[in-house]
């Protein structure tokens, strides 16, 4: 009986989620023989991670299942509360069909699942066909049903009680009403927990006056829960999602650790541990492992170690099954790098969008910039403040059909706002400047850029330009993976280079500092670094640009040389001695007598060895025969032709993984590394982004929980969805 309780409240949930009335319109009747959907019959215990994974997301089955005798029987003769109710009761008819649909007149009866409506002609013949065809609800699904034991009198009583509620202002109800049905509510909760965590809000929500006004007017009589009781619910959802995060975790070659430090509006600092990894079925994962509080002092004293190792530990995972740690600031790199090297054998790499800021923000140090910066800046500010120069600007906007262009102010920690308050005011300079000679005031409370600044600033704004678009390239799906930085890096290089060639001194200077700080920081011209750097053998085993263009011949050669004893020592294969390859004796002039005895022992040789074929008398022995398997795939990769720039490389391994094994053992690592250590979206944001604002007013107490499953619970659902899309391709 659990299991046909738990399939209401399934029932249930694809009601309150996913209604497929719209606008209380009639639906039209069914009359067309409708395609099989998923099975609702119940899943036997998980064998494999994936299913594992779909466990999570069947906590509404899990919450009914657990209810009590005394509670089931309540569901099963729990009524209506009102026309409309979407609680599921049996109906006092003797067919079990009736357990799945709602009388509406003598003619019509609608689905308590999807709200479809047929036609009824004193015969469940259509309602039972509906449910095998549409939800896949069989005969012995219904069959398990026991016979309705609830009386006339039961029947009259739900439905005089639900005239009264329907009689009930919401007001009134919110506090004061009887529980609704026990399966409804468990859905309600469950769905307000989900909320809370999907959309990061603190659990006093609940509290909330406006949310309890929604709350009793679409549902009168159900009771808020108390922040205790979410909390407690919070916890139970997180320790599940939890588990099946762990045995996922396990299940991971090579895992890249990217910490994140962040500040709250308590101005407290938190440390965010994210576990990144590729999984069996070359998926990208990106899994919140755990949010704590900091103490930026202590962490640069090179206690970072310790907390990673604790919260690997938590999740049954040791030190060496992480690859490398993927810091978010330089300052965090140089304090632990070393410590980390040293005491767990993890290298570090700090995020590429942070690195990237302090190139540009070294560039744009030139004293005219400055100077041309704080100018705009004083524009802006004047027009954000002042009243009628705003409405004049408006109005002159208005005049020419451009009311969508507004002036922006930058962030001195975002250098893409920058760039966009440099064009903002460029394609507003004619009205700008019209405004401030027509207002008395404005020339006096506001100084204009000079001539040669808008000049300036005109020059300037390609060359950020160029820099957004790398920033564009590095956030595409495709491009998530560090494999894409060193192109991208060397490509920015490579193109303001150019562009400075025809500006003026001061953009030459620009250009000089940002190349500069690009070369510097990420090792370009020293060629060991190059060679040891992960980015750069990334971008050796993503097939887009595995040529290596931006590298030299013999640090190409190299670094194959390199990528094969890294083969060797993963398959703990020793490299193969230099081939020997026959040559003839170099005394081959002297005196008969010791010509006969080099023939003899020729002969000696001959006889004891495998006679060699002309090709190895004229050429030498085969290199292919004496090379290992894993060298012979490595050189199968490199000549194997490249593919498209817009290919995801994962796509191509998992198609490819059968042909060169060795090597996509190898690009499982590299490959798992980002070039950010938050998402790109939110690493080259012009503005703070949902996230961060709403993680910032968090209570410390539940703040962990909600990340962890806001975070984790739209990834394992995405896992299963993919995995369930995958099997019914299959068969």
């Amino acid at each position: 009986m659990a299991d046909v309780n738990s399939k209401r409240v399934s029932q249930f949930l694809q009601k309150c989620v996913k209604p497929e009335d719209k606008g209380g319109e009639v639906q039209p009747k069914e009359e067309v023989t409708e395609e099989p959907a998923l099975p609702l019959v119940p899943q036997s215990y998980p064998q494999t991670v994936q299913e594992e994974i779909s466990m999570v997301f069947n906590t509404y089955n899990m919450a009914a299942a657990n209810l009590g005798p005394s509670s089931r029987r309540k569901r099963e003769k729990g009524g209506s509360q009102d026309g409309t109710s979407t609680a599921l009761y049996v109906d006092r008819r003797k067919s079990k069909v009736w357990n799945y649909y709602t009388k509406l007149g003598d003619a019509y009866v609608e689905c308590n699942v999807c709200k479809k409506q047929l036609s009824f002609h004193n015969s469940t013949t259509t309602m039972r066909e509906h449910l095998v065809r549409k939800h896949s609800i069989r005969d012995t699904l219904l069959s398990q049903l026991k016979d309705d034991q609830t009386s006339e009198s039961d029947y009259v009583a739900q439905e005089n009680a639900a005239k009264r509620s329907r009689q009930t202002t919401p007001e009134s109800s919110l506090y004061h009403a009887a529980s609704c049905s026990e399966p409804r509510t468990d859905v309600i909760l469950e769905l307000v927990l989900e909320m809370i965590f999907r959309d990061l809000h603190p659990l006093s929500v609940v509290k909330d006056k406006g949310f309890g006004l929604l709350i009793g007017y679409l549902e009168p009589n159900f009771t808020l829960p108390s922040p205790v009781q979410l909390s407690s619910m919070l916890w139970h959802r997180y320790n599940v999602v939890k588990q099946h995060l762990e045995r996922y975790l396990q299940t991971a070659q090579a895992i890249v650790v990217c910490v994140e430090f962040w500040v709250s509006q308590l101005n407290q600092t938190y440390l965010t541990v994210t576990a990144n990894f590729i999984d069996g079925e070359w998926r990208r994962a990106r899994c919140v492992m755990e949010t704590q509080q900091a103490h930026e002092d202590k962490v640069e004293e090179g206690d970072l170690g310790e907390k990673l190792s604790a919260v690997l530990s938590e999740f049954g995972l040791s030190s060496k099954s992480v690859f490398c740690v993927m810091h978010d600031s330089p300052q965090s790199t140089a304090a632990n790098s070393q410590q980390l090297k040293n005491v767990y054998g993890w290298s570090s790499l700090c995020c590429a969008a942070r690195t990237l800021h302090l190139c540009i923000k070294s560039g744009l140090e030139v004293e005219q910039v400055q100077e041309a910066l704080s100018t705009a800046r004083g524009i802006v500010r004047y027009f954000q403040q002042d009243a009628k120069a705003t409405c004049s600007l408006n109005s002159k906007l208005e005049a020419i059909n451009k009311t969508k262009l507004k002036l922006v102010m930058d962030v001195g920690s975002r250098w893409i706002t920058t760039i966009e308050m440099c064009e903002s005011l460029l394609d507003l300079k004619w009205a700008i400047m019209s405004v401030l000679e027509e207002h008395p005031k404005g020339t006096a409370a506001v100084q204009n850029l000079a001539d040669h600044q808008w000049k300036l600033l005109q020059d300037l704004v390609p060359v950020m330009r160029t820099i957004k678009i790398a920033t564009s390239f590095l956030r595409e799906e495709q491009n998530a993976s560090v494999s894409s930085l060193m192109p991208c890096i060397h490509g920015i290089v490579a193109a303001i280079g150019q562009q400075s060639e025809e500006s003026g001194a001061v953009i030459k200077t620009v250009v000089g500092n940002i190349r500069s700080e690009l070369t510097q920081r990420w090792g370009l011209s020293e060629d060991e670094k190059v060679l040891e750097s992960p980015a750069v053998i990334a971008s050796f085993l993503d097939p887009r640009f595995k040529e290596m263009r931006f590298l030299s011949p013999s640090l190409r050669s190299e670094l194959h040389k390199r990528v094969k004893n890294m083969l060797s020592q993963v398959f703990n294969h020793q490299s193969p001695s230099a081939t020997q390859f026959w040559m003839p004796n170099l005394d081959y002039k002297a005196e008969g007598g010791d010509a006969g005895s080099q023939l003899s022992a020729h002969k000696d040789r001959c006889s004891s060895t495998p006679s060699q074929s002309m090709y190895d008398i004229l050429l030498g022995k085969d290199p292919t025969e004496s090379m290992p398997e894993i060298h012979q795939q490595l050189e199968n990769y490199i000549v194997e032709p490249l593919c498209k720039r817009s290919t995801n490389p994962l796509d191509w391994w998992k198609n490819n993984e059968h042909r060169f094994p060795a090597v996509a053992q190898l690009s499982r690592q590299y490959l798992a590394v980002p070039a950010t250590a938050v998402l790109p979206d939110q690493a080259f944001a012009a503005g703070e982004s949902t996230l961060e604002h709403r993680r910032a007013v968090l209570a410390p107490e539940n703040l962990d929980q909600i990340l962890f499953l806001h975070q984790n619970f739209d990834f394992l659902e995405s896992m299963r969805n993919s995995s369930e899309t995958r099997n019914r391709t299959v068969h």
